[in-house]
């Protein structure tokens, strides 16, 4: 019989710590909805204590979900363990996830501590939130660099207090695959206390093998995997939940299983996409949209004669359908409800009206409506409650001439217009705004992705734009790139904090 492998999803807390892709309530709802079809374990929904947006969100989803474990995120801080127990209520299985810095470096300059200190710290927070739940899992932060001898004393003793689960985090993303294998290797031999705990890995990807580490802590005895949807996480990301769930489902030979439904992934993958508007990568594993592409005349000959000449993989294991799905201007809402819950988004009746509308003024521009571009669709705001927003604009631009823009814009239901010139269209639109809107701003990224190819394709635009000391971010998208660059930037000022 296989051995099984626990799945911890923390998109909703570690993956959301990337700039630009924080989630609102409803958006963490509808993802860890979709993560419980899925099939993961655990989802870690927050860290409550750092905002009232967190803890809020901890709670709605306790809420809507029914049987993954809901984990809530903490320091070894007695006040945020109380907090996080205040926000698992709902729960129906309930897991508090404390810890503390392990290696010399955070012992040294994190916390100006000593080794005996930080023991005595981490045993306390575990019989703390021992009080208020059963499953209580331990993090020794930055464990990839910390010495072995000394990591096994501090499991033994977390263990000894009550914790559940202990993970193993590499931090920084310094491990080599068989060092990391080997740390979890030592941590079975060397604590006696280690078959009343699950071993946890937590990889990030800071040197590209985050994958690799992961593999090898669950080749050395790990049971739990720490992961995220499309590898999203802070700085270059962290292991990704589709390509540990398709390395266990291709190597059968190793003998351990998950409770991914596989044929899941695609659509989770584009509504986190979507929701984060965080581009996936066309050459990414799994879920990229090169991943079962093939023009090398070599790698199509070989696939047109057998499919397993160069895929590994059925694209149907993933939720890949072999054709992509086309809607036009005469489909109706029907189908486009369809195609959004077949992408795995769930809308209501009066948000679908409003994205059936945007979809019928985007077919009237494209020869081909795909579901990348319904996903594009459902995942900017649609909410009519926005302070401003963008009423007309025409740009005259070319070669050996000034461009000229015309902006007419509605501020709380307050009509305005003006006129500026500029060094290039996006300029001169985005300086005809800033003569309506009187405030210092700063244009810090300006990022276009095509989400397609072809010259009617759809722009998406992201946008970072500092005012008062904050950075905002903002996203738009139009076939006219000039216009989505004008929502992007008004998308940014309707964050500004009043």
């Amino acid at each position: 019989m296989n051995e099984r492998l626990y799945i911890f999803d923390t998109t909703l807390r570690d993956g959301e710590q990337v700039p630009g892709c924080q989630l609102n309530t409803i958006e963490k709802i509808q993802v860890a909805k979709q993560l419980e079809q899925l099939g993961v374990d655990v989802i870690e929904a927050g860290f409550p204590i750092s905002s009232p947006g967190d803890y809020n969100s901890v709670i709605e989803i306790s809420k809507a979900v029914t049987w993954p474990t809901i984990c809530a995120l903490t320091r070894a801080v007695e006040k945020d363990i109380d907090v996080a127990a205040e926000s698992l209520q709902y729960a129906k299985h309930k897991r508090i996830h404390t810890g503390i810095g392990t290696s010399d470096s955070h012992i040294r300059f994190k916390f100006n501590s000593n080794r005996e200190e930080i023991i005595e710290r981490a045993v306390r927070a575990v019989k703390r939130a021992k009080r208020y739940v059963e499953d209580v899992e331990f993090y020794a932060e930055d464990a990839g660099r910390t010495d072995n001898e000394y990591l096994a004393r501090v499991i033994e003793a977390v263990i000894k207090a009550g914790a559940t689960v202990v993970n193993i985090p590499d931090t920084t993303g310094y491990c080599l695959p068989n060092e990391y294998g080997a740390k979890i290797k030592y941590l079975m031999e060397h604590v006696d206390s280690i078959d009343k705990a699950i071993i946890s890995t937590h990889c990030h990807n800071d040197l590209g093998m985050a994958t690799a580490n992961t593999l090898e802590g669950v080749l050395n005895g790990a049971r739990q995997v720490e992961v995220t949807i499309n590898g999203i996480g802070e700085r270059a990301g962290n292991t990704s939940l589709e390509e540990i769930a398709m390395i266990l489902k291709c190597h059968k030979h190793l003998g351990i299983d998950s409770n991914i439904n596989t044929t899941k992934i695609s659509p989770v993958s584009r509504l986190v996409s979507s929701l984060m508007n965080m581009p996936v990568q066309a050459n990414k594993a799994i879920v990229g949209r090169n991943a079962f592409a093939h023009s090398s005349g070599i790698h199509q000959d070989g696939v047109l004669k057998n499919v397993e000449t160069y895929e590994i993989i059925n694209p149907k294991d993933v939720g890949v359908e072999d054709n992509n799905i086309i809607l036009t201007a005469r489909s109706g809402r029907a189908a486009l409800k369809y195609r959004l819950q077949a992408n795995g988004v769930a809308c209501s009746e009066e948000n679908l009206d409003v994205i059936y509308q945007r979809f019928l003024e985007l077919a009237d521009k494209k020869k081909e409506v795909t579901d990348a571009d319904i996903l594009m669709l459902a995942g900017t705001n649609v909410s009519d409650d926005k302070a401003l927003r963008l009423d007309f604009l025409q740009v005259t631009t070319g070669k050996g001439v000034r461009s000229v823009a015309s902006i007419g814009l509605d501020i709380s239901g307050q009509k305005f217009e003006s006129a500026s010139s500029g060094n290039g269209p996006v300029d001169a639109a985005i300086n005809a705004l800033k003569n309506i809107i009187h405030k210092h701003m700063t244009l810090k990224e300006f990022t276009i992705q095509a989400i397609n190819k072809g010259s009617d394709d759809v722009g998406k635009v992201h946008m970072q734009v500092e005012y008062d000391g904050h950075v905002y971010y903002g996203f738009g998208a139009n076939t006219d790139i000039v216009t989505a660059s004008v929502e992007a930037y008004i998308d940014c000022i309707n964050k500004f904090k009043k």
